[in-house]
């Protein structure tokens, strides 16, 4: 290997690695991981009234709401789309990239399981 492709393989390897936004890393004060194994990682999410987060992607889990929420969520294409939760409800989230928003006058609070990839495939 050459030393220019050495180097740009380098150069690239942080921007791709930049490109996947943790949600933990990129918005602590909104994310939090309480519990993490092999197979999932469950996060508690917490937006205050009319906040919002950055843009970021969680890999396919389950979400469970623990207040109602109203929200609204960017996509990296520049489309929107609104949402609603119920407490108590659970619902199967694909894997996204999005920046939310809470976009009511009450904060609101949710339990997010990550399916980790080595769980997805049985190994």
């Amino acid at each position: 290997m050459s030393r220019f492709m050495f180097a740009l393989l380098l150069f690239l390897l942080p921007v791709r690695i930049a490109f996947a936004q943790d949600p933990v890393k990129v918005d602590a004060k909104h994310y939090k991981v309480v519990f993490e194994n092999n197979n999932v990682r469950v996060l508690r999410i917490h937006y205050g009234p009319h906040e919002q987060s950055v843009m970021h992607e969680h890999p396919a889990g389950v979400v469970v709401f623990l207040t109602d929420q109203r929200g609204k969520f960017t996509y990296p294409d520049g489309k929107t789309e609104e949402a609603q939760g119920k407490a108590g409800d659970a619902l199967w989230s694909e894997a996204t990239k999005h920046l939310p928003e809470n976009t009511g006058d009450k904060p609101f609070e949710l339990i997010l399981v990550e399916q980790k990839a080595n769980a997805a495939s049985g190994r």
